[in-house]
């Protein structure tokens, strides 16, 4: 019985310190009375450097699992070259670029980027995914590559092309 207080303090510790991230830059509660508040990370895309995105969602400290709610808002803060495009995926699936646990099982928050090579976007796309059954939640953010170095150059291999 001893033991009890013990495993309850260490399950409290990690609670709270799971929720401590270096990319952690808002975190608002949802009211007195209840364990969830919506966390805002920062987030920037691992091979387009110019590129940074800000997710919001919800952590529940004291359930299994948080709910699927998010948000996404992502915005070009620096150059975007026509190398840093030449590793991005092009396919219509494009690419899971970031995941973060929402269980103890099999619950992932992730982000996808896509390109839209049409109009010359990043389209981010953050959905949650179940390994039983997916969500329908989702939230989408897109960045033009207009007056980039790399719209320039994309849009002169079109040219080229022609």
């Amino acid at each position: 019985m001893k033991k009890l207080p013990l495993i309850a303090g260490l399950l409290a510790a990690t609670t709270l310190l799971a929720g401590c991230s270096d990319d952690e830059v808002g975190d608002v509660s949802l009211g007195l009375f209840t364990t969830k508040d919506i966390k805002i990370q920062t987030f920037n895309d691992p091979e387009i450097d110019g590129v940074t995105c800000h997710i919001s969602h919800i952590k529940a400290d004291l359930d299994f699992a948080d709910p699927s709610d998010m948000g996404i808002s992502c915005r070009q803060t620096g150059p975007i070259t026509i190398a840093m495009m030449s590793d991005v995926d092009r396919s219509k699936n494009g690419e899971v670029i970031f995941k973060a646990s929402k269980s103890f099982l099999f619950k992932t928050l992730k982000i996808r980027r896509i390109y839209d090579n049409k109009n010359k976007t990043l389209m981010y796309l953050s959905y949650s995914t179940k390994e039983t059954e997916g969500s329908y939640k989702h939230s989408m953010s897109t960045v033009p590559l207009y007056g980039s170095e790399a719209w320039t150059a994309l849009m002169a291999e079109e040219q080229a092309k022609k």
